[in-house]
C-alpha cells in the first residue's frame, strides 16, 4: 500500500462459524496485542490508527498505512491529514495510533497526527512506537511507567491476542502473505483451469454457430446471461452447502461473470447471512480465474470482504481485480468506498435479483447504442 492509501478494517460483522468475543483494551500492551487481529496480519513497518465509537468505545475504524520515508517530511503531514479526515468522516472523537519502526520514521507522523487530531477535536489517547518487541509512548513522560529504553511486550502471548485466536481471528505473517491467499493458482489447478476456460469459450462459440445455422440467431450476451444466471445460482447453492466446484464449472462461472448482467445478478445474491460461504466461493474463483477473467470474481470477493469489515482482504482482492482490468468500474467503486473508510453497514446489496433482471431487460429492449457484440469472456473495461 502507498502511504496515502489506508487499509480499513471497520466494524467487523460477526461470522456465525466462530464464537463472538469482546476484548477489553486497557493498556499499551493490550492495544499492541489486538492490532494484528484487527488487521489480519502482522503490521510490519506500519502506522496504525484506531478510532472508537463515541458512545461505547468499541472500535469503529482501523486504518493502516505504510511508514513513510523520513527523507520526505511532506508525506508524514499528508498521511496525518488523510487519517484525520477519515476519522472525522466516521464521527470519531477518540483515537489511538501505533507506529511500527524507528523513531526517526515514526515520530514525525505521530506528531503530525497529534496536531491534526487536536485541530479536529479528536483526542489521541495513546501514541505508541513499537520496535523489536519494545514500545515507547509519546503521551506518557513518566519514566517509571514508560522507561526511556522502552517497555518489553509480546503481542502473541498477551491474553487479548489469545482471546482473538480462540475466536478464529487469523494473523498472517505480513500483507504479502495475505495477498498470497488470493494470488493466481498455479500447478495442476492452474493448468486445469486454463484448459477448462478455453473449452468454455469454445462451447459458447459452437452454440452460437449452431443457433445461427438453425435460423435462430442469438447474441452472445443473451446466451451468456441465461447460462450465467443458472451457473451463479448453482455455485452459490453448492458453497452454502459446504461444497465447491470442479474446474469445468469454475471456468464456466469465471467466463459468464465477464458479462455485467451475470456479475450483478451474483452481486445481488450476496446475503451477509451466508458471508463465510460467499467469501470462500469468491476466494476460490479469484485464485482459479485465468487472465482476463479475474476482475469480476475479485471484485465480488472485495465486496464480501467489505461486508465482513475486512478492509485488508478487500484491498488485496481489488489489487488483483485492477491488475486484470484497470478500468473495471465495480473495482474502482469499491476502492473508493474502502479508501474512504465506509463501514460495512454501507455494503448494501445494489438490487434484488428480480430488480437486476428487470433493469437489464428494460435496457435490452431499448435501441442499442452500439450494435457490436463481444463474446463472453473477452469483454474489455466496463
Amino acid at each position: 500500500m502507498t502511504s496515502n492509501t489506508p487499509e480499513t478494517p471497520v466494524q467487523r460483522q460477526p461470522d456465525p462459524r466462530v464464537p463472538a468475543v469482546k476484548v477489553r483494551v486497557t493498556s499499551p500492551a493490550s492495544l499492541l496485542a489486538v492490532i494484528p487481529g484487527l488487521l489480519g496480519f502482522d503490521p510490519g513497518d506500519s502506522i496504525v490508527v484506531i478510532g472508537t465509537e463515541p458512545s461505547s468505545s468499541h472500535v469503529r475504524v482501523t486504518l493502516r498505512y505504510d511508514v513513510p520515508d523520513p527523507r520526505r517530511p511532506s508525506t508524514a503531514a499528508a498521511l496525518a491529514r488523510d487519517a484525520v479526515s477519515l476519522l472525522r468522516a466516521q464521527g470519531v472523537t477518540t483515537a489511538a495510533a501505533v507506529g511500527y519502526g524507528a523513531d526517526r520514521c515514526v515520530a514525525p507522523v505521530l506528531a503530525a497526527l497529534r496536531e491534526g487530531a487536536a485541530g479536529a477535536g479528536i483526542a489521541m489517547i495513546e501514541l505508541l512506537r513499537a520496535e523489536h518487541r519494545r514500545y515507547w509512548s509519546y503521551v506518557c513522560a513518566d519514566p517509571g511507567c514508560c522507561p526511556p529504553e522502552g517497555t518489553p511486550f509480546d503481542a502473541t502471548r498477551h491474553p487479548a491476542a489469545r482471546a482473538l485466536r480462540a475466536a478464529g481471528k487469523r494473523v498472517l505473517r505480513d500483507r504479502t502473505a495475505l495477498a498470497a491467499t488470493v494470488a493466481a493458482a498455479g500447478g495442476q489447478p492452474g493448468a486445469a483451469m486454463r484448459r477448462a476456460t478455453r473449452e468454455s469459450l469454445a462451447q459458447f462459440a459452437r452454440c452460437l454457430n449452431r443457433l445461427d445455422r438453425a435460423g435462430t440467431p442469438a447474441s452472445a450476451a443473451k446466451l451468456t446471461s441465461v447460462v450465467g444466471e443458472i451457473a451463479v445460482r448453482g455455485a452459490i447453492r453448492h458453497y452454502r452447502a459446504g461444497g465447491s466446484l470442479p474446474a469445468r464449472d469454475a471456468a464456466l462461472l469465471t467466463v459468464v461473470l465477464g458479462q455485467t448482467r451475470v456479475r450483478d445478478d451474483a452481486w445481488s445474491r450476496m446475503d451477509p447471512g451466508h458471508l463465510g460461504a460467499h467469501l470462500r466461493l469468491w476466494t476460490d474463483l479469484t485464485r482459479l480465474a485465468r487472465p482476463g477473467h479475474v476482475a469480476a470474481p475479485a471484485s465480488l470477493l472485495a465486496f464480501c470482504a467489505w461486508q465482513s469489515g475486512d478492509g485488508a482482504l478487500g484491498n488485496v482482492a481489488l489489487d488483483r481485480a485492477l491488475a486484470d482490468n484497470p478500468g473495471y468500474s465495480m473495482a474502482l467503486l469499491l476502492r473508493d468506498a474502502l479508501d474512504s473508510g465506509a463501514p460495512p453497514s454501507m455494503a448494501r446489496l445494489p438490487m434484488t435479483p428480480q430488480e437486476v433482471a428487470a433493469s437489464y431487460d428494460d435496457a435490452e429492449a431499448a435501441p442499442p447504442a452500439d450494435p457490436a457484440t463481444v463474446p463472453a469472456g473477452e469483454a474489455g473495461p466496463e
